[in-house]
């Protein structure tokens, strides 16, 4: 053998004992993504940690888009095992996991969850309809004569004289938040329908523009990922108002109270069965291709779709996770047990 040969056969040798280092350089279940999330998975990981079935997993709060470029960056153990997500994985972000190797990744839709617009319990009481919203924060609205012009919105009650008569100020999720994907999805858009019908007809991409375009004039206040945070700031001024997860708002009943929207109170009834519209499912997305090489990852997933977890009188649905039905659950956990990988075809 020459001394080239040498060099590639040492090489070789190197980087397998690399790659060997690099899948024992951690013995600990690392989770990103979504603050909704957050809450329901930090619960398993706990209970996982108590069972004895390995190290409780390291769980991040870094929103649904953040940890989506996360999970999607690469296979091995310098990169999340999972990550949780308010909404469901976007073809673009499915895309960007095939590209870089992350080609088997597992769905868990873990139930639902409602989109609630909160306010301290001594604030007034809001019932709120979408259109409402739009008006109170989209960045353009319709003028006098009909044409879009900056929100020229500054309290509740300029918007309809029924509303209070307090200053506009919500404090809200970050563009990089499932959350705000999510309320832009179903109240932004539907809201803008009616008020905007004939740009949508004109104009389709003008129409998107608007009610994907929060207004920056200090109404909308950015609250970053930490939704409990927006809890102890409702609760320290009376008259803002925050968006978040049902969770929270149950975790926070003594505390603030949900507005209705459309008529309909924010509870777990009215998601259950549909009534309450603004209402969302919850993922977590894992990696197949690192179960076998992070210890415990595999139980750490069973854990997750267990009947004690996820059964309708689960430890998460006392949290505030509102179950998947029945029929439902049992499709879930049959696809996450055989660790059946998402397809591109999945109607992402």
């Amino acid at each position: 053998m020459n001394f080239r040969s040498l060099v590639s056969v040492a090489a070789l040798t190197l980087a397998g004992v690399a790659a060997a280092g690099a899948a024992q350089a951690r013995d600990q279940i690392r989770i990103v993504g979504s603050s909704t999330v957050y809450p329901f998975t930090t619960a398993v990981a706990e209970q996982f940690g108590r069972s004895g079935a390995g190290k409780a997993p390291v769980v991040e709060s870094t929103g649904t888009g953040g940890g989506m470029k996360l999970f999607c960056a690469g296979v091995g153990t310098d990169h999340p095992d999972a990550t949780n997500a308010s909404r469901r994985i976007k073809k673009s972000e499915f895309d960007d996991c095939q590209k870089n190797g992350v080609a088997d990744i597992i769905e868990l839709k873990v139930g639902f969850d409602g989109l609630t617009v909160a306010n301290s319990k001594s604030g007034p009481d809001f019932n709120l309809s979408k259109e409402q919203l739009f008006l109170a924060l989209a960045k353009e609205v319709p003028g006098a004569d009909g044409k879009l012009v900056a929100n020229p919105y500054k309290n509740w009650s300029d918007i309809d004289k029924a509303l209070p008569n307090e200053k506009i100020e919500v404090l809200g999720p970050p563009p990089t938040s499932g959350t705000r994907d999510s309320f832009l999805e179903l109240v932004m858009e539907p809201g803008a329908e009616k008020i905007l019908a004939d740009l949508k007809k004109s104009d389709a991409k003008a129409f998107a523009a608007a009610w994907k375009t929060i207004r920056e004039d200090g109404a909308y206040i950015d609250a970053g990922e930490n939704d409990n945070l927006i809890v102890q700031k409702l609760d320290a001024n009376p008259k803002a108002v925050g968006i978040f997860g049902y969770s929270f708002l149950e975790e926070n009943a003594a505390k603030i109270k949900g507005a209705k929207i459309d008529g309909v109170t924010p509870d777990f009834d009215t998601i259950a069965d549909g009534k309450y519209s603004v209402s969302r499912p919850l993922f977590v997305y894992f990696k197949k291709q690192h179960i076998g090489v992070v210890p415990g990852l595999d139980k750490f997933i069973g854990e997750y779709v267990s009947e004690k977890a996820l059964g309708e009188d689960g430890y998460l649905s006392r949290k505030g996770l509102v179950p998947l039905p029945a029929d439902q659950l049992t499709q879930v956990r049959a696809d996450v047990e055989a660790q059946k990988p998402l397809s591109a075809d999945a109607g992402l």
